[in-house]
């Protein structure tokens, strides 16, 4: 076995260990927890951010951020953003950042008006804080890492590295659920989405995660696996990744993760030679059957009712009305409000307490993209225009970026089933304004700032 071939076995070891000890030592994901955010500080402080160690480290908290969630690791709730928001701080202080990126600085103020209205219209016994943080962290996640990645140059060996950090925890959540839930048929009685596959966790959150790491190590399958035992353990982890997501029952992360493997071999094909395209054919067979492989041992598992969910039936076979479970009200309700309030919106956070006072229910929303537009009026539709444009302009100077438009995909589906609850939204959407190069890092020149 090759020296990298072992090391790579020895970190996939490494947070298989992590999982169990979740699992069996509960508190040991405190630690775990707090090691993250001390050493990965330190890690960029000793460096100096020379290979965007910054970005690497803001990858890693983001891969571990739901498995910190469902097992009590964080130290605060939200601390993921706020992490990725510092370590990227700390890489601007050593390396800067691009003068260019005037779109994410328009972006960041267009929030402002909203924020402001919010310390007024919010109610009397809300914590204006808290509220203002729960609902702007994304957003501001967003714009912050956009700041730092905008047209970075960044070598295409860094960026699998940067991808892979951020896998490598989605392994230690994968490995706590299959712990967690070893007996599948005992637990799976409906087609609902399921918290006891999924952690005792929203398994909205959770299969998000699954189907990026999906999406990662399949990546790793077709792009980095020179040796037989890479190939066999990147599928391996691929694999086991997609069966637990699917178990989740929720669809969302699950289909965007699915649609990501997709657009990357779409990528790949177009623009290979002759000989490339072979070669892709022959991926594209195995990986198609690999998934079809898992999918039927997960039918089986499941007696049937994974079908079923994904054709939106019940148990019973009758097709829902709802294909939502509710979602779309909300969104409507969030459109409503849009309307009544066109330019500033009704306030950052206020959303919720409209609804609540029309409905009487205390429901948060899933769909950033209408919760901008009600809480941020038009501001908030130019803000995403932005988000949405830009990345596409830089793939027209920049083509070879194979994974911009994976990237840009898996942030305009999330943000539509799972908001910006998480950091992962955010940052993968970061990832795309970076400017991929051919070669080792150090024959990419350092981004002038």
């Amino acid at each position: 076995m090759k020296k990298e071939d072992q090391t790579y076995l020895y970190l996939i070891l490494f947070h298989v260990v992590i999982g169990v000890m979740g699992y069996l030592f509960p508190f040991s994901t405190k630690i775990y927890g707090y090691s993250i955010f001390i050493f990965g500080a330190y890690y960029i402080i000793k460096k100096q951010n020379r290979n965007n160690e910054a970005l690497i480290v803001a990858a890693y908290v983001v891969g571990s951020e739901v498995f910190l969630r469902m097992t009590g690791g964080n130290p605060l709730y939200e601390i993921s953003k706020y992490g990725v928001i510092s370590f990227l701080f700390i890489g601007m202080y050593f390396s800067g950042f691009s003068k260019g990126a005037t779109p994410y600085w328009i972006f960041l103020l267009l929030l402002v008006p909203s924020l402001i209205i919010s310390t007024f219209v919010l109610d009397f016994d809300t914590n204006i804080r808290t509220t203002i943080a729960f609902n702007i962290s994304g957003p501001v996640c967003l714009g912050i890492a956009s700041l730092y990645t905008y047209r970075r140059k960044i070598a295409l060996d860094q960026m699998n590295n940067i991808l892979l950090n951020m896998g490598l925890p989605i392994i230690s959540c994968m490995v706590y659920l299959t712990l967690y839930t070893p007996n599948i048929r005992d637990v799976i009685t409906s087609t609902q989405s399921n918290f006891e596959t999924s952690g005792g966790y929203g398994p909205n959150q959770v299969a998000t995660f699954m189907g990026l790491g999906m999406f990662i190590f399949f990546s790793r399958v077709i792009l980095e696996s020179p040796s037989k035992f890479l190939l066999i353990t990147n599928l391996i982890i691929a694999l086991n990744i997609s069966y637990r997501g699917m178990l989740t029952f929720s669809r969302g992360g699950m289909v965007t993760g699915f649609l990501m493997i997709i657009l990357l071999l779409l990528f790949l094909y177009f623009k290979s030679n002759y000989r490339g395209r072979v070669k892709l054919n022959y991926i594209i067979v195995f990986v198609t059957l690999a998934l079809m492989a898992t999918w039927g041992y997960t039918s089986f598992q499941t007696g049937g009712l994974i079908d079923k969910r994904y054709a939106n039936q019940d148990a019973k076979g009758r097709v829902k009305e709802d294909k939502f479970t509710g979602r779309e009200e909300i969104a409507v309700s969030e459109i409503d409000m849009f309307l009544k309030n066109p330019i500033f919106g009704v306030g950052v956070g206020k959303g919720v307490e409209l609804r609540k006072s029309d409905t009487g229910i205390f429901v948060l929303s899933h769909d950033e993209i209408t919760r901008m537009l009600a809480e941020h009026g038009t501001l908030g539709i130019i803000a995403l225009l932005i988000l949405f444009f830009t990345p596409l302009v830089l793939y027209l100077e920049n083509k070879f970026n194979m994974f911009l438009l994976c990237f840009v995909l898996f942030w305009l589906l999330t943000i539509n089933h799972a908001a910006m609850r998480t950091a992962a939204p955010a940052f993968v959407y970061s990832l795309s304004l970076l400017n991929v190069q051919l070669g080792s890092p150090r024959k990419v020149k350092k981004e002038e700032v």
